[in-house]
């Protein structure tokens, strides 16, 4: 892993050396990470959690890096000089991989000294935030598909070689079987998917004489493009001709992918053909600037396709381009102890919650999620008891659980600086999220006006946050 300490905005730093010089870099401090929802992003799948452990745990100036801070002319040097030893000496906890996060919760509570929880915020909204967006974009594509396979191949379309390959992989914990990405098959083991493209039929005297060609050394796996020159006249045709070659050569072809026009009619129109030819165990497979509303409507509409590619629209994420991450205080040791903060504001959604947390998952018998609760971490709920949640704001809006379950959602990420734990695998990744997923209610996954899914608060920490929001305003000047 590379050093990724410099991946900072300045004032993180600028900050530090304010810390330093009021004496206040040790001070105990505890931060959250949440996100802000909208339509598009009424959930989202966690993702990021390996490369984020890796940024924490290689956390280092290099003398590159601090000469580099001297040259800006703005750090004392006593300050510059402190760099050489810092690390990060805290504990982290976050939600799993694969987890199914709501807007507003913790995905990540980090305590530790005040210098050390404030650097690392950019980094983490951009590792996490990042393959978060695609993880939750690739589970909307992999719904949409109602269980036929997904290829993830964005990777001419995406934002820089990172976001192509920790994108792919991203897309493969948010549902999607397979990748177009040859690094991101290598570094993580994904199965990597592809075939040719118009250009190799265009470099043939012929469509017939190009298939051939790749039907010669491809036997095994030959997966035809047909829509270089004519769909139904010429391509699935010729790709009919060299399928009866290999069939009589003792081979079995595996289809046809179709990159253009009217997906719905033609896909329709070539399963008529190659069934007729005798090969209805050929498959169909679809690009063309796919999303999840395209595809939810090619299946609406009868399309017979079987497997879906993606690209530019779920590497880029359309319509939605950023998670919307935030990291905000919620504690900080005065006197000795660990001391609530919140953030104020005029929109009651921007309000934050004050100290430190603890998340719970509630079921009902059947495993099914009934609401998400957020306490105070040194809480001591009794879950055997029937239990009163209401909404935050709506506080009218309340439902009494009895013969439910509890489940923490935060698990352990670093503790005083070490690693805790393994990295899962990403078919583990992708195990946990297909059971989390499962314990969810449609209606909250929904791609068009999802149900809101309930995250509520517990009694003291709403009443912890209403006498914080009243002692501020009562301290305002006039």
């Amino acid at each position: 892993m590379r050093n990724l300490t410099m991946l900072t905005d300045l004032y993180e730093l600028t900050m530090l050396s304010g810390y330093r010089r009021h004496g206040m870099e040790d001070r105990q401090a505890v931060f959250y990470m949440f996100y802000r929802g909208a339509s598009e992003l009424s959930y989202a799948v966690m993702a990021g959690n390996e490369q984020f452990k890796d940024y924490v745990l290689n956390l280092h100036f290099s003398p590159e890096d601090i000469g580099y801070l001297r040259s800006l002319n703005i750090f004392e040097e006593g300050f510059l000089k402190s760099l050489a030893d810092f690390r990060f000496e805290g504990d982290i906890d976050i939600m799993p991989e694969g987890a199914i996060v709501f807007p507003g919760e913790p995905m990540v509570r980090v305590r530790a000294p005040l210098s050390q929880a404030q650097l690392i915020e950019s980094a983490m909204l951009n590792l996490i935030g990042h393959q978060t967006l695609i993880a939750t974009k690739g589970n909307r594509v992999a719904r949409a598909a109602k269980g036929d396979r997904v290829m993830e191949f964005g990777l001419r379309r995406a934002q820089g070689p990172d976001a192509g390959v920790l994108g792919a992989r991203a897309a493969v914990i948010g549902g999607c079987y397979s990748t177009s990405n040859v690094m991101a098959g290598q570094h993580f083991g994904i199965p990597v998917s592809g075939t040719h493209a118009h250009s190799w039929v265009m470099s043939f005297e012929s469509e017939l004489a190009a298939f051939r060609a790749y039907a010669q050394d491809f036997p095994n796996s030959c997966l035809l493009l047909v829509d270089t020159y004519d769909t139904l006249r010429s391509g699935v045709p010729n790709a009919i001709k060299v399928f009866e070659e290999l069939k009589a050569q003792g081979m079995r072809p595996l289809g046809i992918r179709l990159d253009s026009g009217d997906l719905a009619y033609l896909s329709k129109e070539a399963r008529r053909m190659l069934d007729a030819a005798g090969f209805p165990d050929t498959i169909i497979v679809a690009s063309n600037d796919l999303d999840e509303f395209l595809i939810r409507d090619l299946k609406q509409q009868g399309a017979r396709i079987d497997l879906w590619g993606v690209g530019t629209k779920l590497i880029t994420s359309a319509g939605r381009f950023a998670l919307g991450g935030v990291y905000k205080m919620s504690a900080l040791e005065e006197d000795g102890k660990l001391v609530p903060k919140m953030k104020m504001s005029d929109n009651p959604e921007k309000i934050t919650l004050p100290g430190d947390h603890e998340v719970y998952r509630l079921y009902d018998q059947d495993n099914m999620a009934i609401a998400d609760l957020i306490a105070l971490k040194d809480e001591v709920i009794d879950f055997t008891q029937p239990l009163t949640i209401f909404h935050p704001q709506d506080t009218w809006k309340k439902m009494r659980l009895e013969n439910y379950s509890a489940r923490k959602l935060l698990t352990p990420l670093i503790r005083a600086g070490q690693a805790a734990g393994k990295n899962p695998s990403l078919l583990e990744i992708k195990r946990y999220r297909e059971q989390e997923e499962a314990t969810i209610w449609e209606q909250h996954l929904r791609l068009v006006n999802p149900q809101p899914y309930k995250v509520d608060l517990s009694d003291r920490l709403w009443q912890l946050r209403e006498d914080l929001i009243h002692g501020q305003e009562d301290g305002r000047e006039g």
